[in-house]
């Protein structure tokens, strides 16, 4: 991977820093690309803009939102590495389509009715969203074993999920968990929720392509989002 020289601001420290990559939805390991010769900034305070970057896929061409990268100094400050920005619609030799377009079914036949799981337990919600991911065409979906990954309560071929069951919005950060085990894993990932999702949750699962799906207490999953509405079309 792309490494370059930082040095510390505050204490005057040189590194070499290597940017990780992490796997496309295609499959390409992507790292956002470094901004040569342009100075580390210490990290003071954060936002949201500040934790996210746009990387374009050099392979599929595909754009999403990626961590920015981040050193840590022996000194105790935080460096923030600078990336090259992408280039802007109108400097693209051509054009890349939206990233959450509905795609039209390609599977051979259409899936028959879902059947959903009355929700009267936690235990209940992980079974009915178990059960929807194989209707959606995931195979082997099951809980994973003791020591999994945390945020993880499903796992299939090629999937894992998350089931927040608890009375009040799933939150940012269970977002951003389930994502980043995703990419560790090179699997997709889907969220489920009984009580919706925060609206920084929801931005930052719009921005990533990962797909929201809300439980209502008869057990049937409804997306709530772009990416969601896309894999309920394309299916698995």
């Amino acid at each position: 991977m792309e490494s370059v020289p930082v040095r510390c601001p505050a204490c005057g420290r040189d590194h070499a820093y290597s940017t990780p990559a992490y796997p496309c939805p295609c499959g390409e390991p992507t790292a956002p690309p470094l901004l040569r010769g342009a100075p580390a900034v210490r990290v003071a305070h954060r936002s949201w803009n500040d934790v996210w970057v746009t990387v374009r896929c050099a392979s599929c061409a595909r754009e999403d939102q990626w961590p920015q990268p981040e050193l840590c100094c022996p000194c105790g400050s935080v460096l923030r590495i600078p990336v090259r920005p992408v280039a802007t619609a109108a400097a693209r030799a051509e054009p890349v389509l939206p990233a959450h377009i509905p795609l039209p079914r390609t599977a051979a036949h259409p899936r028959p009715a879902f059947r959903p799981v009355t929700i009267r337990t936690c235990d209940d919600a992980v079974t009915a969203a178990g059960r929807y991911l194989t209707w959606l065409g995931y195979r082997d979906v099951g809980r994973p074993g003791a020591g999994s990954a945390s945020g993880i309560d499903l796992r299939g071929d090629g999937v894992i999920a998350h089931v927040d069951s608890r009375t009040r919005p799933a939150a940012l950060r269970a977002v951003e968990t389930l994502w980043l085990n995703a990419l560790g894993a090179s699997a997709a990932g889907v969220f489920f929720s009984l009580a919706g999702y925060a609206e920084d949750a929801r931005a930052c699962a719009d921005g990533v392509g990962l797909p929201l799906f809300v439980l209502d207490l008869t057990g049937t999953p409804q997306p709530v989002n772009g990416p969601a509405d896309e894999l309920v079309s394309t299916g698995a």
